[in-house]
């Protein structure tokens, strides 16, 4: 619940264990928990109820992961990396905190929109693996289970990313990809230095299909 948000983190391990017990995890750094930077992160921690936050004031823990004072950090697993955000900017509020995490917050598959693509685009993954189809499909919710269980897989290597066919903002990949929504589900893979990349139609999706598609591309 929001009203247990942010869980406080007062030593490295306990930092350790919250960052790595979820795919997108959000520290603030704030040598002063009561200062107004500190508000605005719980008023944004608030709003992304689904996004585990901490908060730490402890200078071990600053000092662990080379934060500054007023600092918020994300970390996400599926590549590894981290973003930071400087609260010391006055101009940095609850609403531009909240963009920032929604901006960066990349899972294991991560779903395709106006929002995500930025960071989509900023990854530090090389390969995006893309499955094109449409969300209100009966077969959505099987098709993403094994696509999900395959991204588990891939974790560290390729980016698994859901574009709904049915949203007016997608159109133009399909159109990149060359696809006709009759085609879908189809699965794409693109190697983002380069733009070379290679699309499937698939009738359905299997954990075994996606493997010899991403395998043989890797090869």
């Amino acid at each position: 619940s929001t009203t247990d948000k942010p869980i406080l983190l007062n030593n490295i391990p306990d930092a350790e264990a919250f960052i790595s017990g979820a795919e997108v995890a959000v520290i603030g750094f704030f040598q002063d928990p009561q200062s107004p930077e500190a508000d605005q992160f719980r008023l944004a921690a608030g709003q992304i109820p689904e996004v585990p936050f901490g908060l730490s004031s402890s200078a071990a823990v600053l000092s662990h992961y080379g934060a500054s004072e007023n600092t918020v950090a994300l970390f996400r697993t599926v590549d590894s990396d981290r973003r930071d955000l400087d609260m010391n900017n006055r101009e940095v509020d609850a609403k531009k905190l909240t963009r920032f995490v929604r901006i960066n917050e990349l899972r294991l598959v991560t779903e395709y929109n106006p929002v995500t693509s930025i960071g989509v685009m900023q990854s530090s993954l090389q390969f995006n693996l893309l499955l094109i189809t449409d969300k209100m499909s009966p077969k959505h919710p099987e098709r993403m289970r094994k696509f999900r269980a395959a991204a588990e897989l891939y974790k560290g290597k390729i980016l698994f990313i859901l574009l709904d066919s049915n949203l007016k903002s997608n159109e133009r990949v399909l159109s990149y990809f060359q696809l006709k929504k009759s085609q879908l589900p189809a699965l794409a893979i693109f190697h983002t230095p380069d733009d070379e990349h290679e699309v499937l139609t698939v009738g359905d999706i299997s954990m075994e299909r996606v493997q010899d598609f991403c395998n043989c591309f890797l090869q």
